[in-house]
């Protein structure tokens, strides 16, 4: 009941003019991306892109046709592999700068991948004025899922 009483009042706050301050998002660079991790908001170069699956007309009305496309992304600290998907493969266009915002880090056979589902957002901005360092390919990086004994 007091969860409720107190959504009620933040209602009624919120209708009664008081502003919601909302938070400036913080950017990280492509080294400092970790498995699993998400909410990354990232200012990167494209530097290819490489369609892998594209899927005619659908068997159902409610499915729709299917891209995906792998582009490796980089700012001045490193590169990664960006999966695109349906309409962001026209946004990622080699030699653009883009953003991204609210990506996660997806693991594909050991490595990671920046992947921007519903909640993410890709824009293209102006160019920008870093230089891509293309010999940090986070991708290329394995991970390995160990499990660690407790001790009992």
């Amino acid at each position: 009941m007091a969860t409720v009483a107190n959504s009620n009042q933040q209602q009624q706050q919120q209708g009664a003019g008081v502003v919601v301050e909302k938070k400036k998002p913080v950017f990280v660079k492509v080294d400092q991306l970790k498995p699993g991790t998400q909410n990354n908001n990232l200012i990167v170069k494209v530097l290819s892109s490489n369609t892998v699956l594209q899927k005619g007309r659908a068997a159902s009305q409610r499915l729709r046709n299917t891209r995906i496309a792998e582009c490796l992304v980089g700012d001045e600290t490193g590169t990664i592999l960006l999966t695109a998907r349906n309409e962001q493969v026209d946004l990622v266009k080699p030699e653009t700068t883009i953003i991204i915002r609210n990506s996660k880090i997806d693991m594909f056979k050991g490595s990671m991948r920046l992947a921007v589902d519903k909640w993410g957002r890709i824009e293209v901005t102006e160019p920008a004025n870093f230089v891509v360092k293309d010999d940090n390919n986070m991708s290329l990086v394995e991970y390995e899922l160990v499990t660690v004994a407790a001790d009992e």
